[in-house]
């Protein structure tokens, strides 16, 4: 039976459906059967399991020291001792708890990409910044820490995308002063012209992501932007092809008007 085409191997001794063999529940829940049961998903896959946009494969999953499991083909495997809190389950998958999962995806990733996550997390009410720092002061000595607490220095709970997130960081990376994040702009009569991504108070330097939108919005973002305009708020706008290919010009750019 399981040689027909409507069955797939996707581990030894497990087959799916043909037709579930490309879905990432399927593809983790196929990984889980591969280890022990007190193996939980960690870093990444743990962040998507958490709903904060990363990619769940490849698969990364954390056993408990002692286990004589050093590798397994296709997966991240990492072997570190997890205290009851930092162990949750979701939908009857367990997995390491939303701290716990920040702090490993610091340790692992880029600052800028883990950034992006943990502000995601902090966007969504995932968790707070308050509940991040006692993880990382709990932490304190295990390897990794000092990253993590680098990443909540730059966390912004107000980010409005992982774009936005990139965008801040290239330019707080670059040398230049945190900007601040969704700020409202009103006029004398306190009517809101606008909310800029990113925002310098003191220069009225206004700064934006744009995502290249359905023409509908687009319209609504000229007229929103021009309202700031003759506010006398001045605006810069990046694409993801500034922010991934000429973060240097973005820097300099935001550079010349801060001090214009």
């Amino acid at each position: 039976m399981f040689r027909r085409r409507d069955w797939t191997r996707v581990g030894p001794q497990i087959y799916v459906p043909s037709e579930l063999a490309e879905d990432a529940l399927t593809i983790l829940d196929a990984a889980r059967l591969r280890l022990p049961p007190s193996a939980v998903f960690s870093g990444l896959t743990a962040a998507w399991l958490h709903g904060l946009g990363t990619s769940p494969t490849p698969v990364e999953m954390t056993i408990p020291p002692g286990i004589p499991i050093s590798a397994r083909a296709g997966m991240i495997l990492r072997k570190r001792a997890l205290e009851d809190a930092e162990v949750a389950v979701l939908q009857g998958r367990r997995l390491t708890s939303v701290p716990r999962t920040l702090a490993d995806v610091s340790a692992h990733s880029t600052l800028t990409e883990a950034v992006v996550v943990v502000d995601t997390a902090l966007r969504l009410r995932r968790t707070n910044l308050q509940l991040l720092a006692a993880a990382a002061e709990a932490a304190e000595g295990r390897p990794g820490v000092a990253m993590f607490r680098r990443v909540l220095f730059h966390a912004e709970p107000k980010s409005g995308s992982h774009m936005e997130t990139r965008l801040r960081m290239v330019i707080v990376l670059g040398g230049l002063p945190r900007p601040e994040a969704q700020v409202e702009i009103r006029n004398a009569r306190g009517v809101i012209l606008g909310r800029p991504d990113l925002y310098y108070p003191h220069k009225r330097l206004g700064i934006e992501f744009d995502g290249g939108l359905h023409r509908d919005l687009l319209v609504e973002d000229n007229r929103r932007q021009n309202l700031l305009l003759e506010a006398g708020v001045h605006l810069l706008r990046f694409t993801a092809s500034d922010v991934y290919s000429r973060p240097d010009q973005i820097v300099a750019q935001v550079r010349a008007m801060l001090l214009a």
